[in-house]
C-alpha cells in the first residue's frame, strides 16, 4: 500500500513538472500524460489538481487556457465513455486528447490565440499526442497494477516449503524404521524349538522316575528320538509311525509327549501367523508413510514462477483487460512440473455490474497466442469485489462418455461401481470396480474403492500411489472374503496418451475406426495381499478413438471359447459415434449370447476422445 502511494505522489509531481517541458513551442506531454494516467483510476481528483497547478505555475496564460481546455475535454470524454460502457478504451482517451489539442491549436492559429501555431502544426501535435498517450498507457498500466510481492511474502513461502519438507523427511524416516524392523527376519519355529523341548520335558518328563536316566546320561538315545519327533511335528503336524514306534521303545509316556508337543507346536504356529500379520501391517504402514511423504514433497515444490521472464505478456494482459472494463491488480505466471503454464490473477470490474469470465479468457488467449481455460469450480462472473482466478493452458482434446449397466437377476443393487473424473491437470480418468459377488455387500465394497480412488487422485496422488494406499486400507480391514477389482483408464487431454491400470480387472478395448485392440490383465484384485501388483499399459489415442471398459460379468457369460475375441468382433461392427449408445448396444448384443439372462452384474463404460477445433 505504501509503495502504491509513493507511485501516486511521483505521478502527481511528474504531471506538474511536465508543464515546464515544451517542444517546438507546444506542450504536447501535458494532454498525453494526463490521458494515460487518468485512465488508471488512481485518485483522479488529486492528479487533475496537480496537473492544473503545474499549468498555472509554469505555462503562459494563453497556453494555460489552451491545454486546460484540452485536459477538460479529455476528462469529459473518458467519463462519458465509462458511463456508457463501464470502461474507456485507451485509444478513445488518446484520440480525445489528440483531437482536442489539435483542434484548439488549429482554431487558435486561425484566431491568433497562440500567435505562432499554424493549423498544420496543430494536426501534427494531435497525432504526436495520440501516439505518445498510447505508449504511455501501456507503461502506466504495468506501473500501477503490478503488485509488489515483497521479501516478507517470499520468506513466508520459503518457510512453508521448508516446513513441508521437514514433515516429508520425518515421514520418510518413520517409514524406514518400519521397513527396518521387517528386515530383521525371525524364524519363530527355530527360536521356539528349544522352548518347545523344555516345555514338553518340564510337563511330562519331570514327574517320571526315569527322567535322570533319559536326560542326565549323555549316552541316552532319548534326546535324539525327541529331536526327530519334534522335527516331524514341525514339518507335517504329526510324527510318522516309525518315529513314534522308536520313541515308544524308550519312553512309556510317548503318547502324552506327542500330544503336548502338538499343542505347543500349534501355539507356536499361531504366534507365527500373528507375527507374519504384524510384518505385513508394518509394510502397509510404511507404504502409507511413503505416500504421505511423497505428497508433502510435491506440495513443498510448487510450480516455478516465470513472471519475470514474461513481463511483456503480463503487461499486455493487464492493458487489454482494462480495455474490456476489467482491472487486473496482480498477475503471476507459473510453469508446472508437466511443463504447462498456469496464470493466477486478481481482478475486478471498474464499475457496478458484472462481466463474464469468458471475456477475460478471450483477452488472455489473444495476448498469449494460445487457447486458455478457466480452472474448474471458478466463478463465471467478475464483480466489483476483487476476486482470484486461475487459468490453465487449454487441452488439445476433449472427451465424451457414456455407460450402460444391468443388475444381476434377484439382486437389488449392482456390485459394480464406476466414476468419470476430470482432474485439474488436464486428465480424464475412468474408474471401474467390481466387488466380489453381488448385492449390497459387494456394492459397498466397490463403492468404497471408487470413493477412495477419487479422493486420492483429487488430492494429487499418482495413480500407483493411490492404488497402493487404497489396497493397504483394505488389507488393514482384515476381511478376507471381500476383494474388489480396479480398472483405470487415465487420458492426458494435452497429448492424447492414455495409461491403463489393471488389478484383477476384466479386459479393456480400444476402438479405432474398424479395428479393435484388447488389453488383458491376470493379476489379483486389491485387498488380497499387502503388496499389490499393478499391470500398467500405455497407448497413444487419436481423434475419434473409443475406450471401452467392461466388468467381469460382461465377458464371463458369453459362453464362447474366447470371449475377448468375440467382444472385439461385437465392438468392431458398431457404427455409432455416441458413447452412450455404443455402451447400450454392446450390452444388447451381449444379452443375445446369454439368452436374455443376467447371471452377474454387467457394466459397460465408453469414452470417445475428440480433437478441439
Amino acid at each position: 500500500m505504501k509503495r502504491i502511494k509513493v507511485k501516486q505522489v511521483i505521478t502527481y509531481l511528474v504531471g506538474m513538472f511536465l508543464c515546464k517541458v515544451s517542444f517546438a513551442g507546444c506542450y504536447p506531454f501535458i494532454p498525453a500524460y494526463f490521458a494515460a494516467v487518468y485512465l488508471q483510476e488512481n485518485n483522479r481528483v488529486a492528479f487533475t489538481f496537480f496537473v492544473y497547478l503545474g499549468m498555472l505555475l509554469f505555462l503562459p496564460l494563453t497556453q494555460t487556457a489552451k491545454y486546460a481546455m484540452a485536459v477538460l475535454c479529455t476528462l469529459t470524454v473518458i467519463r462519458l465513455a465509462e458511463w456508457v460502457d463501464k470502461s474507456c478504451k485507451a485509444w478513445v482517451a488518446a484520440a480525445a486528447a489528440g483531437i482536442a489539442t489539435g483542434m484548439l491549436s488549429a482554431f487558435g492559429g486561425v484566431l491568433n490565440w497562440t500567435n505562432q501555431i499554424s493549423p498544420i502544426t496543430g494536426l501534427f501535435e494531435g497525432l504526436f499526442i495520440f501516439g505518445l498517450s498510447m505508449i504511455a498507457n501501456h507503461f502506466f498500466c504495468l506501473f500501477f497494477l503490478e503488485k509488489e510481492k515483497g521479501e516478507n511474502r517470499k520468506n513466508k513461502e520459503l518457510q512453508k516449503e521448508e516446513q513441508l519438507k521437514n514433515y516429508a523427511d520425518s515421514f520418510l524416516n518413520l517409514s524406514k524404521v518400519f521397513s527396518g524392523i521387517n528386515k530383521e527376519s525371525r524364524d519363530l519355529f527355530a527360536e521356539e524349538d528349544g522352548k518347545m523341548r523344555e516345555e514338553v520335558v518340564a510337563k511330562i518328563c519331570i514327574s517320571c522316575n526315569q527322567c535322570a536316566l533319559c536326560w542326565e546320561r549323555e549316552s541316552s538315545p532319548m534326546q535324539q528320538h525327541l529331536s526327530a519327533l519334534l522335527a516331524a511335528i514341525r514339518q507335517w503336524g504329526m510324527p510318522k509311525q516309525e518315529q513314534e514306534q522308536n520313541m515308544k521303545e524308550f519312553c512309556p509316556y510317548t503318547d502324552e509327549i506327542i500330544k503336548e508337543a502338538v499343542r505347543v507346536f500349534e501355539k507356536i504356529k499361531l504366534n507365527a501367523a500373528w507375527y507374519q500379520r504384524l510384518k505385513e501391517n508394518r509394510e502397509v504402514i510404511a507404504e502409507q508413510l511413503d505416500a504421505m511423504a511423497y505428497i508433502m514433497e510435491d506440495c513443498a515444490t510448487p510450480p516455478r514462477d516465470i513472471s519475470k521472464e514474461n513481463t511483456r505478456l503480463l503487461s499486455k494482459i493487464k492493458f487489454q483487460a482494462r480495455e474490456h472494463g476489467i482491472i487486473v491488480y496482480d498477475a503471476v505466471l507459473y510453469e508446472k512440473k508437466d511443463g504447462h503454464k498456469q496464470l493466477v490473477v486478481e481482478a475486478s470490474v471498474k464499475k457496478d455490474g458484472c462481466i463474464p469470465v469468458k471475456e477475460l479468457i478471450k483477452v488472455i488467449s489473444a495476448a498469449a497466442g494460445q487457447s486458455v481455460r478457466v480452472h474448474k469450480d471458478e466463478k463465471a462472473l467478475i464483480g466489483k469485489e476483487k476476486m482470484r482466478l486461475v487459468f490453465e493452458e487449454d487441452t488439445r482434446y476433449y472427451v465424451m462418455h457414456g455407460m450402460a449397466r444391468l443388475v444381476k437377476e434377484g439382486a437389488s443393487v449392482s456390485g459394480d461401481n464406476f466414476s468419470f473424473q476430470d482432474l485439474e491437470k488436464g486428465e480424464f480418468v475412468m474408474s471401474l470396480s467390481d466387488g466380489m459377488g453381488s448385492g449390497t455387500r459387494a456394492c459397498k465394497e466397490s463403492e468404497m474403492v471408487i470413493e477412495l480412488m477419487e479422493k486420492f487422485l483429487e488430492a494429487g496422488f499418482s495413480k500407483e500411489t493411490a492404488i497402493r494406499m487404497m489396497n493397504s486400507a483394505m488389507v488393514l480391514r482384515g476381511e478376507d472374503d471381500l476383494f474388489s477389482t480396479i480398472d483405470i483408464s487415465a487420458i492426458d487431454l494435452y497429448d492424447g496418451n492414455c495409461t491403463f491400470y489393471k488389478i484383477g480387472a476384466s479386459a479393456t478395448f480400444i476402438k479405432r475406426e474398424d479395428s479393435v485392440e484388447c488389453l488383458i490383465s491376470e493379476n489379483l484384485p486389491v485387498g488380497v495381499y499387502h503388496k499389490v501388483e499393478i499391470d500398467k499399459t500405455k497407448r497413444t489415442l487419436c481423434d475419434g478413438d473409443f475406450i471401452i471398459m467392461v466388468s467381469d460379468g460382461v465377458l464371463e457369460y458369453l459362453h464362447v471359447p474366447n470371449p475377448e475375441e468375440t467382444m472385439k468382433g461385437l465392438i468392431a461392427d458398431l457404427k455409432t459415434s455416441h458413447p452412450g449408445n455404443m455402451a447400450k448396444q454392446i450390452l444388447e448384443r451381449v444379452m443375445l449370447y446369454t439368452a436374455g439372462r443376467v447371471q452377474d452384474d454387467m457394466t459397460v463404460m465408453v469414452a470417445a476422445i475428440w480433437e478441439k477445433e
